[in-house]
């Protein structure tokens, strides 16, 4: 073999590699240099950071969804850390192997484990920790409470339903979060750039709107971009010059994601969020479900989404049904406890009862009625028998004087002005005959007969 066949074979040896391990698996961080993303935990300053520096790591668990950095973070501390470095995944290792691993490290923290090190602690990493029921993690717990392990656990479920309570007051929660379309955009272009571990050497273009697509539709996982990009560019061949250029429906096939014509920061946003809440204005409940559904596919926040309902319910529905805005709030609080992809479901659920929901604009009409008042008016002071009389002195000054307390009165209504003279234009809320809209105006008007009555408070009991 002559010198001039040895670029041949590294680049042979490169598409054995690549072939064999995917660009997910290569790409990788090696070091906290590398690594894209989670500021928060792993920035300059934050305690993880100096733990890992340091070598002084205590008891955590990761918590946040996939490919989002995880196991890298285990694989970063195992390589920095002078303690022994255990790996186990809870999907196919069972407690039995943990606890082994666990005898081990006993004697190794004693140094009567080869190779003899006293003192030597143990990490052990646990992915998808969560798979082990709590009865199972009550095995390890001891082991953790008197620091014969360092326990790295990571699920992609809420630890505080998924962890027993003892193991997580003895360990820190640190939680891991989407990455941005900007992050895994320095890890697409840096896998597109790197020839020894990346797709550098296949000379690889992404054009612009397949590029997009990829960062958008990936939702903030890592591996979802970058297994797209590995099969997109396997997909696209050599083409002219040896390159090989990756255009929108290649990513779209390897993603088996089509590309939905929906802009966050433009029109198509503003115009389907539109037809979402005029649909459910309309009382039409399939109109208002597609339009979710086109909502949540192109990957619209869903606490835009949540605000909008909650939003609607009060606008729209009002005090026709004034459960709709409990429903609305409950949905909104669902998408932050539970995330999405189930938080689609109470999303759901709210989109359909609003939609079905007896109309009212009252409330609305109500306050700009009152707005307007405010705006034009001068305004007037706040009337005697209405002010406070809660603090020393205020008697004195005549605050209070002349109120009268509705609950001594038949029907707990009396004929009193809450408002100062000429306030007001006109009636500002006027209920309409819609729902429970109904009770109200009745109610009102019951009320209205009282105060026309001669009053007098009711005899004491």
């Amino acid at each position: 073999m002559t010198l001039f066949d040895e670029p041949a074979l590294r680049r042979a040896r490169r598409s054995a590699a690549r072939e064999a391990v995917p660009l997910a698996a290569r790409m990788r961080p090696r070091d906290l240099s590398e690594f894209v993303g989670q500021e928060h935990i792993l920035g300059a300053g934050t305690w993880l950071r100096a733990a890992i520096d340091r070598d002084e790591l205590s008891s955590v668990i990761l918590f946040g969804p996939p490919g989002t950095g995880k196991s890298t973070v285990a694989q970063i501390i195992a390589g920095r850390t002078k303690s022994h470095f255990e790996q186990f995944s809870a999907v196919t290792a069972g407690i039995a192997d943990v606890r082994k691993v666990m005898v081990r490290a006993a004697q190794r923290l004693a140094g009567g484990a080869p190779p003899a090190r006293p003192g030597r602690r143990t990490i052990l990493f646990i992915d998808e920790i969560h798979r082990f029921n709590k009865a199972q993690q009550d095995a390890f717990l001891p082991f953790v409470e008197n620091g014969t392990i360092i326990l790295i656990g990571a699920t992609t479920e809420n630890p505080f339903f998924e962890i027993n309570a003892p193991l997580l007051s003895r360990s820190r929660i640190l939680v891991f979060e989407p990455l941005t379309p900007e992050q895994l955009g320095i890890i697409v272009d840096r896998a597109l750039a790197d020839a020894e571990r990346g797709l550098g050497d296949l000379r690889v273009a992404l054009e612009p709107p397949a590029r997009a697509h990829l960062l958008d539709a990936s939702r903030g996982d890592a591996r979802v971009a970058l297994n797209a990009l590995e099969i997109a560019a396997a997909l696209a061949g050599p083409a002219a010059e040896g390159k090989r250029v990756i255009i929108l429906p290649l990513i779209e096939h390897a993603l088996q994601q089509p590309l939905l014509t929906y802009d966050k920061e433009g029109d198509k946003h503003y115009d389907i969020i539109s037809a979402f809440i005029k649909s459910m204005r309309g009382s039409d409940p399939d109109a208002a479900l597609h339009w979710l559904a086109r909502m949540l596919k192109a990957g619209e926040d869903p606490r835009f989404i949540a605000r909008r309902l909650v939003i609607h319910a009060a606008e729209d529905v009002g005090n026709a049904d004034p459960r709709a805005l409990l429903v609305a709030t409950s949905a909104a609080h669902a998408v932050e406890f539970v995330g999405l992809p189930e938080a689609q479901i109470p999303l759901a659920q709210a989109t359909i009862y609003i939609a079905t929901a007896p109309k009212s604009n009252s409330v609305v009409v109500a306050l700009g009625r009152a707005l307007e008042d405010v705006e034009r008016r001068v305004p007037p002071p706040v009337p005697m028998h209405l002010r406070s009389a809660s603090y020393p002195g205020a008697a004195r000054l005549g605050h209070g004087k002349g109120y009268l307390y509705p609950h001594d009165f038949p029907g707990h209504v009396v004929r009193q002005d809450y408002l100062p003279p000429g306030a007001k234009s006109g009636p500002y809320y006027v209920p309409s005959d819609s729902g429970y809209e109904r009770e109200i105006a009745q109610r009102l008007r019951e009320w209205e007969k009282l105060r026309g009555a001669p009053q007098e408070p009711k005899d004491e009991q």
